[in-house]
Formats: structure tokens, C-alpha cells, sequence
């Protein structure tokens, strides 16, 4: 079960463009990784306005992609008779 929320997570949205686990928790899913290696902080403000820009471009995506779907369903559509 974790191994498929990994992969789900670790994929570009098709809609989205974007990571889920980004669009999330604002940072690449990581495997393992070296406890050693030290890290600049980010700054919780930088953090929150980039955390703004990724759910935004997100959301502009996805509304770009319902807009593409209706599009195409439209097509196939006609008047019902009464």
C-alpha cells in the first residue's frame, strides 16, 4: 500500500502538471537521504507564498483541463427533443 501512495504521489498530475506530494507539502518526496548533509531552512514566510504559487498553478492547470474536458464532451452533444 505505501509503495502505490509513493508512486501516486511521485507522478506529475495530468491535469496539474505538477507533483502531488508538491503540491502538498511544498518539496520533493525523497527517498531515503543523508541525515549529515545539512540544509539551508527556508524561511516560513518564503515558504508559504511559494507553497501560494504552486497551488495556484495548480489550480489553473486543473481549470484549464475541466475547461479542455467540457470542450470535448460538448462536441458529442446535442438539443433534446421534448
Amino acid at each position: 500500500m505505501a509503495s502505490a501512495e509513493f508512486a501516486v504521489n511521485n507522478k506529475v498530475h495530468i491535469a496539474t502538471k505538477v507533483l502531488l506530494f508538491i503540491a502538498n507539502y511544498g518539496r520533493e518526496l525523497r527517498m531515503g537521504g543523508d541525515i549529515r548533509r545539512k540544509e539551508k531552512v527556508e524561511k516560513v514566510t518564503e515558504f508559504v507564498e511559494r507553497m501560494k504559487q504552486v497551488q495556484e498553478e495548480a489550480e489553473t492547470a486543473q481549470k484549464k483541463a475541466q475547461e479542455n474536458m467540457k470542450r470535448q464532451v460538448d462536441k458529442g452533444r446535442r438539443e433534446s427533443e421534448n
